[in-house]
């Protein structure tokens, strides 16, 4: 089996405006294709994502004050008394105080720099605040390093801005400002000309953000030994015992009810499992994700139609031309190998194009929406996909026109 590309060169030439149309098509969508897979791998990958907590026995409390006009001392009195009550339920394994939690979707975070005087920060971290429970609630992994004493714990009431003299921080940010992995008992600055020192290092911890404005900052925050006693509410995160989490959830907001009913714990959203408080958070990249892939599906099978529906217009229009070649001994799999290779110019083609404008797609969304870089992989599977989807497309339409039998050379048109 011999083919030849000049013919099939002149016979496309021949055909401009179809030849054109289909290349465009594999083309755009090849560009899309791309960035579209690229942007579900991204938004499945934070699905994922390791927060570090003890998400199948953890549950947090939203704890809004319905008396804001308390004093810090009042307030901290009764934090203290809540946190006692929900330490000793019987499904409770531990309970801490905090201003924000892991997967929150936002929440309290600072720029570190190493001298106090340093203009440009070294990177962004998030902070967490909580007593020496905050740790084991959360069931972190202390790698390195020690936990809060309590006599280290200060308390922060509204409005005040305390830095603590001691931190603990993740490996992420240990390692970003101590390359040389030497981070414990060295010195950071994230609020004010106050230094903490770290003491402890745990692995890992995830930010609150999940935002696109956090990717360059992933893994890097910062606990501070602080009870953020604020008037307006507090967040109370509870570690249940193994396989206690339903009676653990259930008895809490009663004990904290026993304590003052000067509280607001909304019936809906204000206990939240770690379940609830993923999908919550990454609601918006599962939809994404779902919606890319739609639309992967959409494009995929209108370039797989527009080739099926083009080549059968051209093989109507050859007939007489292939009844032809069929006499003059051309094989079915010459007729058939004519039509692929046909189709695999004009893909070759369009994925050729189709590259360059995913690159330059993906450079947009780089500097438009600071998305990461697209490996060049995805570009390299996105071409074999659409090379392989065009034969597939071109083969049923192909087949036919290699069954034209040699009599058709014979019939007028």
């Amino acid at each position: 089996m011999n083919i030849q590309i000049r013919p099939i060169l002149v016979a496309l030439r021949r055909h401009k405006a179809g030849t054109l149309l289909i290349a465009l098509q594999i083309a755009l969508t090849l560009a899309i294709v791309c960035n579209a897979f690229f942007i579900i791998h991204q938004r499945l990958a934070n699905l994922s994502q390791a927060s570090g907590v003890d998400e199948a026995n953890v549950f947090v409390i939203a704890n809004m004050w319905a008396d804001m006009n308390r004093s810090t001392e009042q307030v901290d009195a009764q934090v203290r008394a809540d946190l006692t009550a929900l330490r000793q339920l019987p499904a409770v394994l531990d309970a801490a105080p905090a201003s924000g939690y892991p997967l929150r979707g936002g929440g309290w975070d600072n720029f570190v720099t190493m001298t106090p005087d340093q203009v440009k920060p070294t990177t962004d971290a998030a902070v967490y605040t909580g007593d020496e429970h905050f740790i084991d609630t959360l069931g972190l992994k202390l790698v390195a390093g020690r936990n809060f004493r309590p006599d280290e714990v200060m308390v922060m009431g509204t409005q005040q801005a305390i830095t603590p003299s001691t931190a603990i921080v993740s490996k992420a940010l240990a390692d970003r400002l101590f390359p040389d992995g030497n981070a414990l008992g060295k010195s950071f600055y994230a609020m004010g000309t106050t230094p903490s020192t770290i003491i402890g290092i745990v692995d890992p911890l995830h930010r609150q953000g999940v935002d696109s404005s956090s990717n360059s900052y992933a893994g890097q925050a910062l606990i501070w030994p602080l009870r953020a006693d604020d008037s307006k509410g507090i967040y109370y995160i509870v570690r249940a015992k193994p396989g206690q989490l339903a009676a653990a959830m259930r008895e809490a907001p009663k004990a904290l009810y026993v304590q003052s009913r000067m509280r607001i714990i909304d019936p809906k959203d204000g206990i939240q499992d770690y379940a609830t408080i993923r999908q919550k958070v990454f609601d918006s990249d599962r939809g994404m994700a779902v919606l890319m892939g739609i639309i992967c599906v959409v494009l995929l099978a209108v370039t797989a139609a527009g080739i099926v529906g083009l080549t059968s217009f051209w093989v109507g229009q050859r007939r007489k031309q292939i009844g032809v070649r069929r006499a003059l001994g051309a094989r079915q799999r010459d007729i058939l190998a004519y039509f692929l290779t046909e189709n695999f110019l004009i893909s070759a083609a369009g994925v050729a194009l189709g590259t360059v404008l995913a690159i330059i797609f993906n450079l947009w969304t780089v500097t438009r929406f600071a998305m990461d870089p697209m490996s060049m992989a995805y570009v390299g599977v996105g071409v074999v996909a659409l090379l392989l989807l065009g034969q597939a497309a071109v083969l049923a339409p192909a087949l036919r026109a290699s069954r034209v039998p040699p009599v058709e050379a014979t019939r007028s048109v």
